[in-house]
């Protein structure tokens, strides 16, 4: 049996080139309308697109294209062409939710292989095999299902594969299928427009029909945030996961969210995976780094638990916390020069956050700064903080566009953070 894959967003080019580089199997995109994240479809241009899948291939790693909308009428022959030009790039999968869109992609391009996405709510082995005969390749379970459930479709199946997620943000609806944005801003979240209604406070009243009265049912001025779900953090249950021996894909959302995000969230359930096959795998690592990242609190969700299990899946006290760590810069491709995302400071010394587990780099102690390792983290510390146009800072802020030059060429995008 071959190892899990792990599997990524890329909302845009460099977010797939971190991906990639933070040990991503496969990476998961989208252009134009037709994705489920409009927001990032829009980062590729069809040209940007080809260009990312081509870059993927010569890394010997996998892209798979959403096509994962559910198109109206209007939309189908637009929809033909954008298969059609996207299937000559030579992706390696169509991500497709709806039934005609399956029948359209196959069509049209044949030869590239379908997985059916979450929004298809497949959660038993009868609807499984409706797909698997109409020609799916891999299925990206309902997030509601359990791994038990897995395991009776494998068994029915057992050519098909499986892809679940791990990570990322959890939908109030039932997989994904909202309609509360569609009613209070007019975005449709089943054509990608999701304005996240759910994260926002809500104020709940008592309506009085006879007398027109409203009563506040919360004294609290900040209101509730009562349809925001906690983010799915699996990384404690990959062991579990993986001794099932059925699953094939473990999936991170996130197309939308931070280049810190996707390059941490990829590192540490790379991390996890390895360790399970090194049979050294340690959940509490992997949870405190993890931590490390912008969340919502998190919940195991419903893969090794069942619905009526859970009570914690829901934060109403706000809907998003910073997390224990602050991104302060982004070491660029080249390596030799960073970007702020926060506040960098003289004399102050930052953690490197490298691509790779086991990454080493020189140390060195020069007129722009030190970098060394201190019980077992490498830090550094600027003592000029200079731009690649040669002007000087005692500090400088995220607002700043230019380049920061390194002490010393350090890995293509490497994070530098503090703790808050």
């Amino acid at each position: 049996m071959n190892n899990v894959e792990l599997l990524s967003p890329a909302g845009n080019f460099d977010k797939l080139k971190i991906a990639l580089a933070y040990g991503a199997d496969a990476v998961y995109a989208g252009v134009s309308h037709f994705s489920l994240r409009i927001r990032s479809g829009k980062e590729f241009t069809y040209e940007s697109f080809e260009d990312a899948i081509n870059f993927t291939h010569t890394q010997g790693k996998k892209l798979y294209v959403t096509v994962n909308g559910f198109p109206f009428n209007a939309q189908i022959a637009l929809l033909e062409k954008h298969i059609e030009r996207v299937a000559a790039m030579n992706p390696d999968a169509f991500i497709v939710a709806a039934p005609g869109v399956i029948k359209l992609a196959q069509k049209i391009a044949p030869h590239i292989p379908i997985h059916l996405s979450t929004q298809a709510n497949v959660l038993s082995y009868l609807d499984a095999e409706v797909y698997y005969d109409m020609g799916v390749k891999r299925i990206i379970a309902a997030r509601e299902v359990s791994l038990k459930d897995l395991e009776q479709i494998k068994a029915h199946l057992p050519k098909l594969e499986l892809e679940v997620f791990v990570h990322g943000s959890m939908c109030f609806a039932y997989s994904g299928r909202c309609l509360i944005s569609s009613v209070q801003s007019g975005r449709v979240s089943n054509r990608g427009s999701c304005a996240n209604d759910c994260r926002f406070p809500y104020t709940l009243y008592a309506h009085n029909e006879e007398s027109g009265t409203l009563f506040r049912m919360e004294e609290s001025e900040e209101g509730t945030h009562i349809m925001n779900a906690k983010d799915l953090n699996l990384s404690a249950h990959i062991k579990d996961i993986l001794d099932a021996g059925i699953i094939d894909s473990l999936k991170i959302e996130g197309r939308t969210k931070s280049s810190y995000y996707v390059g941490i969230t990829t590192k540490t359930y790379r991390q996890a995976i390895d360790d399970y096959y090194a049979n050294i795998f340690d959940a509490s690592k992997y949870m405190q780094e993890l931590d490390t990242t912008k969340n919502r609190g998190f919940s195991d969700g419903y893969l090794v638990n069942r619905p009526y299990e859970k009570n914690d899946t829901q934060n109403l006290a706000h809907s998003i916390s910073e997390g224990s760590h602050q991104v302060v810069a982004e070491v660029g491709e080249d390596g030799q020069t960073c970007l702020c995302k926060d506040k960098l400071a003289l004399n102050i010394s930052y953690e490197l956050v490298l691509p790779q587990e086991h990454q080493c780099v020189l140390e060195t102690d020069n007129a722009i700064g030190k970098i060394c390792l201190e019980e077992g983290i490498w830090k550094i510390m600027f003592r000029e903080l200079k731009t690649s146009n040669g002007k000087s800072y005692e500090e400088i802020h995220s607002g700043n566009t230019n380049a920061i030059v390194l002490p010393l060429t350090l890995p293509a995008f490497t994070f530098l953070r503090n703790k808050i």
